[in-house]
């Protein structure tokens, strides 16, 4: 087992000739895909007996080799030192408290845990029950081993079930923690310093030497001792001011923990009501209370995690504003809209009392302001979604190109194309971009158009390369196209895999990959990926509807 274990940490994967090592981790080209070497289908081969070098070469050329280094750097162990059982408390609680919970995401029945940093009975038996699933004594005990595989799973588990494909992961959601330029430290005020607030009393439920903070907008002594207590546990001058640096390290770190416990900000599943406690009422306590900010009608609760009746009645009042039904419970539709308006706030999209999505007269070039923010982010997150949009940036001017994208949508959806935002474009936008971010996260990819000239031997570069990617997908689902695997140079393999792919689809077989050729390997290709084609599905069909 030592044995294996050295070789398998001192061998990594180059193109013949080179130093440095290629980025590889296994996806499977279906439920999972991202960036680095690919390996789809390779169980199959492996079935067929081929040995590890040969499944490389099989996708990446003949000029892929496995070297051997002695230049291992020492990497520090994370495990205490000593098993964590029922009654410890602290820092390693947390951790595994945390781990678990993302677990729990793919294994739903080891149970939920409150990540408060104590070992009680409940993680006692979600322990076993994680210990029982992964073939170790179920004793309840994280010793050596299982708290090596807690992480080994934690880290699995978190890096492979994200889907992002030759693009981006999309929910629609562009308040990204820019940092907006002004230095915060004691004596500040303001949103800038609820929000830092906020992260910080997020991060303090999972690491135990920051201190919690209230969320009240005044950057106090209390406040600048949780970010000294960051600065410190992150490596970061610790001087109490929040800088750039600082506050870049606190979102990143809040948004890690995000992550972790599920989609950022996604509805949890069951209504929250009075009585109930925990990260998501504070996320709720949080957004009404950024709410207040821009409609002054609003109540403004204390965000400390507790459901009490101050923020039963927030919810009531927030609900009677907009419509939704006021039995001061936060179901989905009260949640959504909760996301909606902190999103639209927190992109600054909103004039005093504007409600997102409410018409604020006709927009046309020259125009500007938070209106034109508001169409301009709608547009963007349409543009996410809808290939033939243009991109637009989100800067409240009005001009040629926000124009073009307004002409764009306005084609798309059947409306005159005048590059004018009149109510009926309005609405129609918000409409369909609303549905959009309610929809969930979908997969973008990076297309390539044809480039103008068929594909032959001797062909090189990017659309090669594309081309092959295409090809190398549809091989994994159809034996009877073959593929070359990933490479840039077009040389008689790939001449010979388009020949296959076009004797599938009943094109000329001309080894060549002409305007046909290409726009049908996309059709199947893109297909395949989205799920519009079922894997081994007749493919004439599909392309004849085309």
């Amino acid at each position: 087992m030592v044995k294996l274990t050295d070789e398998i940490f001192s061998t990594y994967i180059r193109k013949t000739g080179t130093v440095n090592p290629y980025y590889a981790e296994y996806c499977d080209g279906k439920t999972v895909s991202c960036p680095g070497l690919k390996q789809w289908g390779t169980v199959t081969l492996a079935q067929q007996g081929r040995s590890a070098l040969s499944i490389l070469k099989y996708y990446y050329g003949d000029d892929i080799e496995l070297v051997s280094t002695s230049n291992i750097a020492s990497i520090p162990e994370s495990y205490p030192g000593a098993p964590v059982r029922q009654g410890d408390q602290g820092a390693s609680v947390f951790t595994l408290q945390r781990q678990l919970n993302r677990i729990t995401q793919d294994y739903p029945f080891f149970g939920k845990l409150t990540p408060d940093g104590v070992f009680g009975s409940e993680m006692a038996a979600t322990v076993k029950r994680f210990q029982k699933q992964f073939s170790l004594t179920a004793d309840g005990v994280v010793g050596r081993s299982t708290w090596y595989r807690i992480s080994y799973i934690y880290v699995s588990v978190k890096d492979l079930a994200e889907l992002t494909s030759e693009g981006e992961t999309s929910a629609g959601d562009l308040s990204d923690g820019t940092w907006a330029g002004v230095t915060l430290r004691t004596g500040s005020r303001g949103g800038a310093v609820e929000q830092l607030q906020f992260w910080l009393s997020t991060i303090a439920q999972y690491i135990a030497s920051i201190p919690s903070v209230t969320v009240d907008g005044s950057y106090g002594s209390g406040t600048a001792a949780a970010v000294r207590a960051f600065q410190r546990r992150f490596g970061l001058t610790a001087d109490g001011i929040c800088g750039e640096a600082t506050w870049n390290a606190v979102y990143n770190q809040f948004r890690s923990i995000q992550v972790d416990n599920g989609i950022p900000n996604a509805y949890p599943g069951t209504p929250l009501r009075q009585g109930d406690k925990g990260q998501n009422v504070r996320l709720v306590q949080f957004w009404l209370k950024m709410a207040r900010t821009v409609y002054t009608a609003l109540n403004n609760p204390a965000v400390d995690g507790s459901f009490g009746d101050g923020t039963r009645r927030a919810v009531s009042a927030f609900q009677r504003y907009f419509a939704l039904t006021d039995d001061g419970v936060v179901g989905r539709s009260t949640w959504n809209k909760l996301r909606e308006v902190y999103t639209a706030i927190a992109n600054d999209l909103l004039s005093e009392n504007q409600r997102p999505g409410e018409f604020p007269g006709t927009l046309r070039r020259g125009n500007s302001g938070r209106a034109v923010r508001e169409l301009q982010y709608y547009l963007y997150l349409m543009h996410t979604y809808i290939n033939e949009l243009p991109a637009v940036s989100i800067d409240g001017q009005f001009g040629a190109a926000t124009e073009r994208a307004v002409t764009a949508y306005q084609r798309h959806a059947g409306l005159e194309p005048d590059g004018v935002c009149g109510r009926a474009t309005w609405d129609s936008l918000y409409a369909q971009a609303n549905i959009l971010r309610l929809s969930g996260p979908v997969i973008t990819i990076n297309r390539m158009d044809y480039p103008g000239t068929p594909l032959t031997v001797g062909s090189s570069g990017d659309a090669v390369y594309y081309y092959t990617v295409l090809l190398t997908r549809i091989a994994y689902y159809y034996p009877s196209v073959s593929s070359p695997g990933l490479v840039s140079d077009y040389t008689e393999a790939v001449a010979n895999g388009t020949r296959s792919l076009q004797h599938l689809l009943a094109l000329p077989e001309t080894g060549q990959v002409d305007a046909d050729t290409w726009v049908a390997a996309e059709a199947v290709g893109l297909g395949l990926l989205s799920g519009a084609i079922q894997p081994g599905a007749d493919l004439l069909p599909q392309l004849q509807e085309e």
